[in-house]
């Protein structure tokens, strides 16, 4: 298993809670832990579990997925992906059920398109619609 990055993690998890204009102990209640179990995650003492992290991301109303990049349990996507993800996660005017959903849909899209959702696009043969390697837009000679 991957070690945990725990320093960034802290300053990620204090930044997003004073994004989120929350106090230590609002953000505490809301994600079910102690205060002073998440401060020492903020303070890079403690190792959360995934389930910690989980719960914290939904109580600051972001993807599990991005906390779990910070603290080195998962590899961070390709950015073209992780910003269509991160904008979707964070219009306001879409409730969490729609912006599964949306994410849900995209993620299929790409991998339909033969785009693997952790590949970059320009490893995967972008505009080969046939599967021959060929370009479907370039001229025959």
């Amino acid at each position: 298993m991957a070690s945990l990055n725990v320093g960034n993690l802290g300053g990620f998890l204090r930044e997003q809670r004073r994004n989120a204009q929350l106090s230590l102990r609002q953000l505490a209640d809301a994600a079910g832990v102690s205060n002073p179990y998440l401060s020492q995650i903020e303070r890079g003492l403690r190792k959360p579990s995934a389930d910690i992290l989980q719960q914290l991301a939904k109580a600051l109303r972001i993807s599990a997925e991005t906390l779990y990049v910070q603290a080195g349990i998962l590899d961070e996507r390709a950015p073209e992906a992780a910003e269509t993800r991160s904008v979707i996660l964070a219009d306001p005017s879409l409730d969490e059920r729609q912006k599964q959903v949306l994410i849900q849909i995209y993620e299929s899209f790409r991998k339909e398109n033969g785009l693997d959702a952790d590949a970059p696009a320009s490893a995967q043969g972008e505009g080969d619609e046939d599967g021959t390697g060929d370009d479907p837009s370039a001229p025959k000679s």
